[in-house]
């Protein structure tokens, strides 16, 4: 009975190590990157000027988004330099808290 059982079981597996295990995780993922680095082509001419292409637009674009800023702010500036000077003036025409002619109170 016994001899039949043994035959159709599973035999015990002894568990493996761990630092076995790690290092040959380790095997599989330096396999693994070196694979793809030979998979890899040289990038190509246009590619490369593409992405220099790339960068310089996007250099000036910063460029340009600052300088819009730089300006719209010296814009607004400008703006309320000249609202306080119109403001300046209409308080030195119509007098300074001063009535030009005193009302009557309407309710006494």
């Amino acid at each position: 009975m016994t001899i039949l059982r043994r035959s159709c079981g599973y035999s015990k597996v002894d568990k493996e190590d761990p630092e076995e295990v790690s290092r040959r995780r380790a095997q599989f993922l330096i396999y693994k990157v070196l694979v793809q680095a030979d998979s890899r082509r040289k990038p190509s001419f246009i590619r490369i000027r593409l992405c220099k292409l790339k960068i310089k637009i996007g250099k000036r674009l910063r460029k340009l988004r600052k300088s819009m800023l730089v300006s719209i702010s010296a814009a607004r500036i400008a703006f309320y330099k000249q609202l306080i000077t119109q403001l300046t003036t209409w308080k030195r025409f119509f007098g300074q808290g001063e009535t030009i002619a005193s009302l009557p109170p309407l309710f006494n």
